[in-house]
């Protein structure tokens, strides 16, 4: 496969759903991205664990912070660390945890601008999942299991499907390796 890279696989998720599952007013607390009209993003909720400060440096270079999520969930500490060693990775951008509803998707993009370009390893950590969701990048697909971590490639067309009964869950560590 040329656009996604199994890093890990059996890695024990359960400590952070059980955080998620008991703090449900995270979700959706930075709803730019699904409030984008006409956006990629528009069925999916999402929990910002770190990215830039102020929603006008998006777009342009920048250092990323640490969003209140992360002291709340504490199980994420040990997931992005070991993430980033795990694919030798310099640098640590920015982190979110996506949840896409039974029946949704998020639909047809690529990822463009400053931040997915810097970062160019960008990490899938499954949280939660079902057979019937499939991750597309050009023309590969992937049904991906809960516990596993992946490389994608962000910055061809991709989409994620979720024709399941369940939730999809993923945590998206966004960095750079050199070289």
């Amino acid at each position: 496969m040329k656009h996604f890279v199994k890093i890990s696989d059996g890695v024990d998720v359960a400590p952070l759903i059980a955080q998620l599952e008991a703090q449900p007013e995270l979700w959706g607390q930075f709803g730019w991205r699904k409030e984008i009209s006409g956006g990629p993003h528009g069925q999916m909720t999402d929990i910002w664990v770190r990215f830039a400060e102020k929603e006008e440096e998006f777009r342009r270079p920048h250092f990323a912070v640490w969003y209140p999520a992360y002291r709340k969930l504490p199980a994420l500490k040990s997931l992005i660390f070991d993430a980033m060693a795990r694919a030798q990775a310099s640098h640590l951008g920015g982190v979110l945890i996506t949840r896409i509803p039974p029946g949704q998707r998020v639909d047809k993009h690529v990822d463009r601008g400053w931040h997915p370009e810097f970062y160019n390893c960008k990490l899938y950590f499954v949280l939660k999942t079902n057979p019937k969701c499939v991750f597309r990048v050009m023309d590969e697909r992937v049904v991906m299991n809960a516990g596993d971590l992946w490389r994608i490639n962000n910055l061809e067309e991709h989409d994620v499907i979720n024709d399941g009964a369940t939730e999809r869950m993923t945590l998206i560590v966004c960095t750079r390796q050199d070289a």
